[in-house]
């Protein structure tokens, strides 16, 4: 029978102690920006949590379910690691065993806010996070890009450190940027029919929620509202690619790197699951299949893949790019070479610094 309700995740089952009826699990239960630790007495059905601080709790637990080791951190904690004793399914005692000092101390942070949104069904609460530039009331329009991914099993906006704020949205933030992400329906942690949204047509309702954030950061009175850019990679490159082409009127520069342009031609056990088959779909299909909306493009897109990616083929920027110059669109292109579906180790800092001097130089 169903032993637990609610509008919340369950992440993972961590296991059953059989001698005194309770199972463990984590679980989204007390926000979708979090992660817990909680005990089900099998009795009597009750939740009970064991991890009490706000943040993201990735735990450990011991053979006889009598001590969890809890990493956390959340908005203002860089890492905590703890150990909890339990007894009868309830934590008793919670011994603190490490505390990272905050690797930002005495480093100029930009301001970081966090909220919710209506999705474009008008009811549903989205997520998001707003990074300020550091100057941001100078009485100055700066300069905005919207960083994505709004696919399936990722989330952006967290209860982790800084709310999840990636190095590089911060670093914009100094430069004067405002950096603006929303995890719009179809993305992780908010249960099946949200993330279900996207099916069978995949860009179309990721996209109308995307322009929900972009249309309350039009409101700030420190954003250009002329000035707007979108960033994103795979999945998010997919959605940028499709933003400048269906927006244009919004977004005058984009970088998207490793895009799944033609989901026709991605691997069939992640398409199809969310596609279905290009003979059931073919509407589907022909509508987010991005190397034959290339006539669309009016601003500067920056299309970054690399040599050696078999995830996302890169034959299908390749294919982009040949549609492109029988439509008479000017993509620019960067590839980079001995990488799989991203750019790691000393090359990442040049990818960082290219797409920084993309947007410098075209937004």
């Amino acid at each position: 029978k169903q032993l637990t309700q609610g509008e919340w995740m369950i992440n993972e089952l961590m296991g059953i102690d059989e001698k005194c009826k309770f199972a463990y699990f984590t679980a989204t239960k007390e926000s979708p920006l979090e992660n817990h630790l909680y005990s089900l007495d099998m009795k009597s059905l009750k939740v009970n949590l064991l991890t009490t601080t706000p943040g993201r709790h990735s735990v450990m637990i011991n053979n006889d379910f009598t001590k969890v080791y809890d990493t956390f951190s959340n908005h203002d904690t860089p890492r905590k690691c703890q150990l909890i004793e339990i007894k009868k399914g309830r934590a008793a005692k919670t011994t603190v065993l490490y505390e990272a000092p905050d690797p930002y101390a005495g480093i100029a942070r930009p301001e970081v806010e966090v909220g919710t949104l209506k999705a474009a069904d008008g009811k549903t609460d989205l997520y998001y996070r707003l990074v300020k530039p550091l100057n941001y009331n100078d009485g100055k329009k700066h300069p905005v890009v919207v960083y994505l991914y709004n696919g399936p099993h990722a989330q952006l906006v967290t209860e982790g450190y800084q709310w999840g704020l990636p190095g590089w949205d911060a670093y914009m933030a100094t430069r004067g940027y405002v950096v603006f992400t929303i995890d719009g329906r179809g993305s992780d942690k908010r249960g099946l029919e949200f993330e279900q949204t996207i099916w069978h047509n995949l860009g179309y309702n990721e996209g109308k929620d995307q322009m929900q954030g972009v249309a309350y950061v039009k409101t700030l009175p420190y954003a250009d509202a002329d000035r707007i850019g979108i960033y994103g990679w795979s999945y998010g490159g997919f959605m940028t690619t499709y933003m400048m082409l269906n927006y244009p009127e919004t977004f005058k520069v984009g970088v998207c790197g490793g895009p799944v342009l033609d989901w026709s031609r991605y691997e069939v056990m992640y398409g199809e699951r969310y596609m279905g088959t290009p003979q059931d779909n073919p509407e589907g299909y022909a509508a987010n299949t991005m190397i034959n909306q290339t006539e669309k493009l009016k601003g500067h897109l920056l299309i970054i893949h690399d040599d050696q990616d078999d995830t996302v083929v890169p034959q299908m920027s390749m294919q982009f790019l040949k549609n492109s110059v029988a439509t008479g669109t000017y993509p620019d292109y960067m590839l980079y070479m001995n990488h799989p579906h991203n750019v790691r180790g000393k090359d990442r800092v040049h990818l960082l610094n290219n797409i920084t001097r993309y947007f410098e130089e075209h937004l």
